[in-house]
């Protein structure tokens, strides 16, 4: 089973969140990622912490660092400008994503000098030259999409606009990301597709997360982790549906998977050991 590997990390809003957020990079750095990438939060309200982070992480571990950049609340100067200050810092990986609203606006407004899409933020950034771009992609229907086929068609457009890859928004059956890269394949994008990957680390918050996002979660998954609440298996749960879904994922040709480590290592570091994906010296940072 040989298959590279990628992180998500959210930037820090406070000394503590600091702490946590190098803990995750200085435990998962030594499993060899292809790169790591820093969210933007919703509304653009991690700015200035997001390039912070992706420049910090970037310069103490040489690792590939890609900046999420969003068209939210900001004009297409102001955008571009932040993508210049990338880089300059020596930055030549965006993920390029429309983003969320700001909490409590409901749906995404582009402002009237903003991008008003990610396919027009992924046109201006592809026309620098400066940048590899990864793009978000749904397996599952897009909550402002009309139907799946909607997803794809987005996608075509992304990549056609410049996009190199695109990462996926997390599942948690197989099939859905099979039946989506099926339909992309018929829909000529050749662009790889990477599966984003969500260990389980609180179920509430997996809950809250999948009904934003639009992620199906099947009755048996819900039954067995209500089940592993009550019973303090949680965390033993979690790494084996995680490490069962790579599995079954690996076992279809997929070369690349992509983790959202919400800034907390040890589920993530568990499941790549599992799978075998690790270099070997890495298992002597495992705690």
């Amino acid at each position: 089973m040989s298959a590279s590997i990628s992180y998500e990390f959210f930037p820090p809003r406070s000394l503590d969140a600091s702490f946590k957020l190098w803990d995750t990079v200085n435990a998962l750095q030594h499993t060899a990622p292809d790169f790591v990438s820093v969210t933007y939060g919703a509304g653009g309200t991690t700015r200035e912490l997001t390039h912070e982070a992706v420049e910090t992480i970037g310069k103490r571990t040489g690792l590939d660092v890609a900046a999420h950049l969003t068209c939210v609340d900001a004009s297409r100067e102001e955008t571009l400008s932040i993508a210049d200050r990338y880089a300059d810092a020596g930055v030549s990986h965006i993920v390029a994503l429309r983003g969320d609203p700001p909490k409590g606006a409901g749906q995404f407004t582009a402002r009237p000098d903003g991008f008003q899409s990610s396919v027009e933020l992924i046109e201006a950034l592809a026309e620098t030259g400066k940048f590899d771009l990864s793009v978000g992609a749904y397996p599952e229907t897009h909550p402002d999409a009309v139907d799946p086929k909607g997803n794809v068609e987005w996608l075509k457009r992304k990549i056609d606009a410049g996009a190199s890859r695109a990462i996926t928004q997390f599942f948690f059956d197989a099939d859905h990301f099979f039946r989506f890269r099926d339909d992309c394949a018929d829909a000529g994008i050749t662009a790889p597709i990477l599966p984003g990957i969500l260990p389980v680390q609180s179920w509430r918050g997996v809950k809250r997360f999948a009904s934003a996002c639009g992620t199906t979660i099947p009755t048996h998954l819900a039954n067995a982790f209500e089940t592993a609440e009550r019973d303090g298996r949680t965390e033993l749960l979690a790494t084996a549906v995680a490490t069962q879904l790579c599995t079954k994922l690996l076992d279809q040709d997929v070369d690349h998977l992509h983790f959202y480590t919400l800034n907390d290592p040890k589920l993530t570091r568990d499941v790549v050991h599992a799978l075998g994906l690790a270099p070997e010296a890495a298992l002597e940072n495992v705690a």
